[in-house]
């Protein structure tokens, strides 16, 4: 997609972002966009990308690196423009960030009843793992 341009996510991007998230669906009860969207900008906060075309914003995709392996969340692109490679762009972008780091896996969760995006990770190469993921709340936002 030779129109789209990604950036770093700023400030000024909060409330377009949160719209898109919860247009896509990826909000739920107990997280907080905007508690996330802090947290995120007071940690690596060059590894939160926006994609814009024509100077609209129309996706997201949050990476984060812990030194161990690399995470994948809120990735994001407004149903309108979906099959399109704006997804498989924001991951590249954000697949080539974490290698810059030095991040030699990446993993992601979702959700099990969300097959059409199960199948978007599998064609771009993402498998799933024998894992359980496990988590418990230090508190509620």
């Amino acid at each position: 997609m030779n129109d789209l341009t990604i950036r770093v996510f700023g400030n000024m991007d909060r409330d377009t972002v949160i719209d898109l998230w919860i247009e896509c669906g990826l909000t739920v009860p107990g997280n907080n966009p905007v508690k996330d969207i802090e947290r995120k900008m007071a940690d690596s906060p060059d590894l939160f990308f926006v994609g814009e075309i024509n100077g609209e914003l129309v996706a997201s995709c949050m990476s984060g690196y812990d030194g161990h392996r690399g995470w994948i969340y809120y990735l994001a692109v407004k149903p309108s423009l979906r099959k399109r490679s704006i997804a498989r762009n924001m991951m590249k972008h954000a697949e080539e960030a974490l290698e810059k780091l030095g991040c030699p896996k990446i993993d992601l969760m979702v959700r099990k009843n969300n097959e059409e995006v199960i199948s978007f990770y599998r064609r771009i190469g993402y498998s799933e793992d024998s894992v359980v993921v496990l988590s418990r709340r230090l508190y509620e936002d």
